[in-house]
């Protein structure tokens, strides 16, 4: 071992590979360039994940949003065709006879995306979302409360009519100095103290900018100022940390059908969202890029390590007579292996080591210029790799080594000193 290690090896490894430079640089531009695209790859798939989960920081992703739809079966003398409501019943039915639900939250909804006027603030009107809430609903979605307060149990049950203002609401019914905080505004004509403002996170796009357009009043005021009775439009429901909603959905659904008389195969009925689902596709997504991007680098940085097994075959042959020499004064084959092996791992490492500096200092000038952007509204964000993949890296590139020495070193000791000393 010493022998491998010593001064005399090391020279001959740097005389041996910087005998013809320039051959030897155009080798280990194969392996600088596989590990560079490895590690570009794998940060760029990071950089992408970290600014989609961004998008759903604070969002309850075990959650599913649900609403009545049309029956499509006759059931108990009743159409197809027919429609219905759920109820506030439908609500404490669900959360008594379905297990491992957190939140179950009722909504009533009042606009839309370019609705008519319904907000009004002395000769300033607006056209905004409007919803009659709970106060679990800010558990469930992503919002900032930028002032004063969000809805609480005692606006529910004392059925307040108080609202809490998106920042565009704020912005088109108030002059830029103006505090709404104890102020009022009219919905549909009826007086409501504005107790809060926010800002809503978004997943980015053009949504941005609506979700800042919305009003959150108590569930059971807005029942009462619109009368809308028992009347549920929609639930978001989440289900508790260990247990999937996706799984519990159909126990939901069973539920809203049996008290509704709804055909227990018709799949039509009722409408839902299932975020959890989704968010589990976009994780299997990233598992998927992750090994594109480890395929593709491998195979990039294969194709450098076929070079270097080729330009090691070179040196093997333009040192026939060295070798020759060397086994005629008694060098054992393990010797005459072990340096071309250490030839090959010294080019592969120092090659890949030098990848690896190169995607860090990109990486580095990324996130620099992005340290001074607002990324809170981008689909990517901090694009980096862990130290485990610099060691996989490293791992990599050892094992790489020594396959690309492995045959030129076994060719090497096949070489008879009598055949070798008449090589010219």
């Amino acid at each position: 071992m010493s022998k491998i290690f010593s001064r005399d090896s090391w020279s001959e490894i740097i005389e041996a590979l910087s005998s013809n430079w320039f051959r030897t640089l155009l080798t280990a531009f194969g392996v600088l360039w596989g590990i560079f695209i490895l590690v570009i790859l794998l940060a760029a798939g990071n950089g992408l994940e970290n600014g989609v989960k961004q998008g759903f920081s604070g969002m309850a992703t075990n959650s599913m949003f649900m609403w009545a739809q049309t029956a499509s079966k006759p059931y108990k003398g009743l159409p197809k065709g027919r429609r219905y409501n759920f109820k506030t019943g439908d609500v404490a039915a669900i959360k008594q006879n379905v297990p491992n639900l957190r939140y179950v939250s009722p909504r009533n909804q009042l606009g839309g995306f370019r609705g008519a006027n319904n907000v009004t603030r002395g000769l300033k009107t607006g056209a905004y979302n409007v919803y009659g809430d709970y106060p679990e609903i800010i558990k469930q979605q992503p919002m900032d409360i930028t002032s004063g307060r969000f809805i609480n149990y005692s606006d529910i049950n004392d059925k307040r009519k108080v609202a809490i203002l998106g920042e565009s609401v704020v912005t088109g019914l108030y002059e830029p100095a103006e505090q709404p905080i104890g102020t009022y505004i009219k919905i549909n004509g009826v007086n409501f103290l504005v107790i809060g403002t926010y800002k809503k996170k978004s997943n980015g796009g053009g949504d941005a900018e609506e979700a800042q357009k919305e009003i959150y009043v108590p569930f059971t005021s807005f029942s009462q100022a619109f009368n809308m009775g028992e009347t549920v439009g929609w639930m978001a429901i989440t289900a508790q940390d260990g247990s999937s909603i996706t799984q519990l959905k159909e126990q939901v659904f069973d539920v809203v059908k049996s008290r509704h008389s709804i055909h227990p195969e018709d799949d039509r009925a009722v409408g839902n969202f299932d975020l959890y689902e989704e968010y589990s596709k976009i994780n299997g997504l990233f598992v998927a890029l992750n090994f594109v991007a480890y395929f593709v680098g491998i195979l990039v940085l294969l194709s450098g390590i076929i070079g270097i097994s080729n330009i090691m075959l070179i040196v093997v042959k333009e040192r026939t007579k060295e070798i020759g020499i060397r086994r005629a004064l008694g060098a054992t084959p393990w010797s005459i292996r072990s340096q071309v092996l250490l030839e090959s791992i010294f080019l592969t490492i120092i090659s890949g080591m030098a990848g690896i500096v190169l995607a860090s200092g990109v990486l580095a000038i990324v996130n620099y210029v992005m340290e001074g952007m607002d990324t809170s509204e981008m689909m990517f964000l901090n694009p980096s790799v862990n130290i485990g993949v610099v060691l996989i890296a490293l791992a990599i590139l050892i094992v790489s080594g020594l396959l690309a020495g492995l045959i030129p070193a076994q060719n090497a000791i096949r070489v008879k000193p009598v055949d070798a000393l008449r090589t010219e």
